[in-house]
C-alpha cells in the first residue's frame, strides 16, 4: 500500500515564537505534577517514554489516579497475545462504566455536585446535580427494561442536545445495553445506514428543536428512516419542542413521559464484563463508507477521562462545555469524562451565534465555564464580527480554551489568544479522533506553547512522525503514526475487522497510521496540517489543504477558507479556493487578483490555483468541520452522496452557483 506524500514545509509555521509560558503556580498544582510526583518520575520527557514502554505499569497507573472501581478486578491490564490491532483490555475484570459516572458518587458529597447545565437557545436552563441526575436515569433504565431491552441490544438516539439526552445515553448503558449515538441533524439515509448497520433494537428521538429560532421537526425524519430498518421495534419521543402533531406508530411508539411515568428511580446497574461493548460510534464518513467505531466500557470512557484530567487539567470543581453534537465523538467524550472526574458539563441547544455573535462569551460568564472547546472554524467566523462581543463579556471562569476538529491557521489562533483568552491562557490544541476515543495530541498546562502547536502526544500514546518509508522525520511534514496500542482505540469497525486493518494497520508493520499530515519543530512542539487524503498533487507537487487556507485567512479581507484539488489532463490536479470574505470587505475582482498574487508569491507559480471563487458559506458539519469532499464534488458536478450531516445543505448551492 503506497503512502501520500507530504505537503511542503515551505509555508509552514517553523520558527515561530514562544508566546504563552504556564504559571509556575498553575504547574504546581496541576494534575499531571502530582501524578509525576507520585511515581517519581522526574518530567514530561520521562512520562511519556515510561507511559509508552511499560504499558502494564502505565495503564494502572491511570486507572487508578482515576479511581475507577470494578465489580471484579482484572487479572492483567493488557493482552497482546491477539497483535497490536487486537489488544484485549483490563482481561477477565467486571464493570460497568455508568457505576463510576453516577452508581459510587451517591452518598458522598459528590452526590449534591451540579453534574449538568443546560441553555436552550430560547434562554431556558435546567441544572442537574448527580444525585438527581442519577435517580432521572434509574428511572429510565427501569423504563427501558419494561420494554424489554436488555444487556447487548442496540439502542440508537438520535436527539438535541438537551438534558433528556444524557439521561438516556446513561440509561441505556446501566442496562448493558450498546449506544448507537446519533447526529441530530442526520437525514433518512444517514441513519438508515446505521441502524440497520447494527440491527438496532430501539430508538430514542424527539419531536425537534429550534434553530435560530426555526423548528427542525426530527420525528418524521426518524420515520422515514424507520420504514428500512424492520429491527427497531421500539421508539421513544421526548417533546422537546411540545409539539401537539407528532406522528406516532401504535404498538412501536411512545412518548418519553409516558414511558418513564411510575416506574422507580432506583434501577439495578448491570455488571457487565470490563470488555463487552458499550457504543458503537460511527464517524462521519467524509470518505468513503461511514465506519462503526466499537468501544468498551473500560476503553473510550478511561481515555476520554484520562486526556481531560492529565493534560487538559479538568478538576472536580470545574466546568466544561464542548461545542458538539452527541452524534459526534465529542458529546460522549463530554459526558463520559467529565463524569469520571466529578465534574460539570455544559449542554447547549442552539447555534453559537444567536441570536448575537456574543452569545458564546455570555455563557461562559453565566455557566462559570472553565474549560471551553471550539473548532478553529468556529473562531474564523466569529472572528468576522470583531473584539467587540468578546469584549462585552468577562471570561473570567476560564482557565483554557480547547480546541479541535481542523488545523488553525496562525491568524486565528492569535486572534483567539489575544482576544479570548488575553494573551494569559493557554489554547489546548487537541487532535484525535472517533477511533482513538480522544487525542493523540494535545496543548497541557505545563509547556510552554506557540501558536497553532501542540505540546506534544498525550501520555500514553506512542505518536512519531514518518515520511513515505516510515522513517522518523523531524523538521518536516511527514504522516503521523502510533507505534503501540492504548486503552481507548477502537476494538475494530463492527462487522468489518479487515476493512479497520486496511484502513490503520497495513502501510507499516505493527503500526497504526492516522491519516493526518504532522510535523514536530526543533523545540519538540508538534503541529497538525490536515489530513493526508487531501493532498493536492500538481504536477507531483503535493502540497496540503491546510497550507493554502492559512495563507487566505492570513488576508484582512478573509473570513475562512477551503481549498480543494481537482482534474487537469496534464498536471494531474489543480487548485481550487474557496472563499468567504470579511463582512466589511467586498467581493472583487481587485480582491481576488491580490489573494491569487499571495497565493502565487508563497507557493510558487506552479501551483497557482486554477481560480479563486467567494461564497457565502462553506459546508460545514454541524461541529464546523468544513466537508472539502462535498465541496470538490459540488464544484464538478458530481453526486454528493449523502449530506445529512451537514448544518446548511444550502452552503453546496453556493458552490455551484460559484462554479
Amino acid at each position: 500500500m503506497s503512502a501520500p506524500s507530504p505537503p511542503s514545509s515551505d509555508t509552514f509555521p517553523f520558527g515561530q515564537e514562544v508566546v504563552w509560558t504556564p504559571d509556575p503556580d498553575v504547574v504546581a498544582e496541576a494534575n499531571l505534577t502530582r501524578f509525576m510526583d507520585r511515581h517519581d518520575l522526574s518530567g514530561l520527557p520521562a512520562l511519556q517514554a515510561r507511559s509508552t514502554t511499560d504499558l502494564e505499569w502505565f495503564w494502572n497507573a491511570v486507572i487508578e489516579d482515576l479511581d475507577l472501581e470494578f465489580y471484579r478486578d482484572y487479572d492483567e491490564v493488557v493482552d497482546l497475545s491477539d497483535g497490536l490491532a487486537f489488544p484485549s483490555w483490563c482481561r477477565n475484570g467486571r464493570m460497568n462504566i455508568v457505576h463510576n459516572l453516577l452508581d459510587k458518587w451517591q452518598g458522598t458529597p459528590v452526590e449534591e455536585r451540579e453534574a449538568l447545565r443546560w441553555e436552550g437557545e430560547n434562554g431556558a436552563t435546567e441544572t442537574l446535580t448527580y444525585g438527581e441526575l442519577h435517580r432521572r436515569v434509574g428511572r429510565c433504565a427501569n423504563a427501558l427494561r419494561a420494554r424489554g431491552l436488555g444487556k447487548g441490544d442496540r439502542i440508537g438516539l438520535y436527539m438535541p442536545m438537551t438534558p433528556e439526552i444524557v439521561v438516556a445515553f446513561l440509561a441505556i448503558i446501566k442496562i448493558g445495553g450498546v449506544l448507537l449515538p446519533l447526529f441530530s441533524g442526520y437525514g433518512t439515509g444517514a441513519l438508515v445506514t446505521r441502524l440497520r448497520g447494527v440491527d438496532a433494537k430501539a430508538l430514542i428521538t424527539a419531536d425537534g428543536f429550534a434553530r435560530r429560532g426555526s423548528p427542525i421537526h426530527m420525528k418524521e425524519t426518524a420515520d422515514e428512516a424507520l420504514r428500512r430498518c424492520p429491527s427497531v421495534e421500539h421508539v421513544l419521543v421526548h417533546r422537546h419542542l411540545g409539539r401537539d402533531d407528532v406522528p406516532m406508530t401504535d404498538g412501536r411508539d411512545v412518548f418519553w413521559t409516558e414511558a418513564l411515568a411510575g416506574h422507580d428511580t432506583e434501577a439495578k446497574t448491570e455488571r457487565t464484563a470490563a470488555e463487552d461493548v458499550l457504543m458503537v460510534i460511527y464517524t462521519s464518513g467524509t470518505t468513503g463508507p461511514p465506519k462503526g467505531t466499537v468501544h468498551t466500557h473500560c476503553g473510550f470512557p478511561v481515555k476520554a477521562a484520562q486526556d481531560m484530567y492529565h493534560p487538559m487539567d479538568l478538576k472536580p470543581e470545574d466546568t466544561m462545555y464542548w461545542m458538539s453534537d452527541m452524534g459526534w465523538m465529542m458529546g460522549p467524550w463530554l459526558v463520559f469524562g467529565t463524569l469520571t472526574v466529578g465534574a460539570t458539563m455544559v449542554l447547549y441547544d442552539g447555534a453559537p451565534d444567536h441570536p448575537d455573535p456574543g452569545r458564546l462569551w455570555r455563557m461562559v460568564d453565566e455557566h462559570e465555564i472553565t474549560h471551553l472547546g471550539v473548532s478553529p472554524t468556529l473562531i474564523r467566523a466569529l472572528k468576522t464580527h470583531g473584539p467587540a462581543p468578546v469584549a462585552a463579556s468577562d471570561r473570567s471562569s476560564l482557565r483554557a480554551l480547547g480546541s479541535t476538529g481542523s488545523p488553525w491557521d496562525p491568524d486565528a489562533w492569535s486572534w483567539c489568544f489575544e482576544t479570548v483568552l488575553d494573551g494569559e491562557k493557554p489554547i489546548l490544541n487537541y487532535s484525535g479522533g472517533t477511533e482513538i476515543a480522544g487525542g493523540i495530541l494535545c496543548g497541557n498546562v505545563l509547556e510552554p506553547l506557540k501558536p497553532a502547536a501542540f505540546s506534544g502526544p498525550v501520555p500514553g500514546m506512542d505518536a512519531d512522525v514518518v515520511d513515505a518509508d516510515g522513517t522518523p522525520v523531524r523538521g518536516e511534514v511527514g504522516e503521523l503514526v502510533l507505534r503501540g496500542p492504548w486503552i481507548g482505540m477502537t476494538r475494530g469497525f463492527w462487522g468489518e475487522d479487515d476493512r479497520y486493518l486496511n484502513t490503520y494497520w497495513r502501510r507499516f508493520e505493527d503500526t497504526w497510521v492516522h491519516g493526518d499530515f504532522a510535523a514536530v519543530d526543533d523545540d519538540g512542539l508538534w503541529y497538525i496540517l490536515g489530513r493526508s487524503d487531501d493532498t493536492i498533487n500538481v504536477a507531483g507537487k503535493r502540497l496540503g489543504p491546510a497550507e493554502i487556507e492559512a495563507l487566505l485567512n492570513g488576508h484582512e479581507a478573509v473570513a475562512e477558507s477551503a481549498a480543494i484539488g481537482v482534474p487537469h489532463e496534464v498536471k494531474g490536479s489543480e487548485v481550487v479556493a474557496f472563499v468567504v470574505a470579511e463582512p466589511a470587505h467586498e467581493e472583487t475582482e481587485a480582491l481576488r487578483s491580490t489573494l491569487m498574487q499571495v497565493l502565487v508569491e508563497e507557493l510558487g507559480k506552479p501551483l497557482k490555483p486554477r481560480e479563486i471563487l467567494f461564497v457565502d458559506a462553506l459546508p460545514k458539519t454541524r461541529n464546523a468541520k468544513v466537508m472539502r469532499r462535498l465541496i470538490r464534488d459540488a464544484y464538478l458536478g458530481e453526486d454528493l452522496g449523502d449530506t445529512s450531516s451537514l448544518e446548511d445543505p444550502g452552503s453546496v448551492d453556493a458552490i455551484r452557483e460559484a462554479r
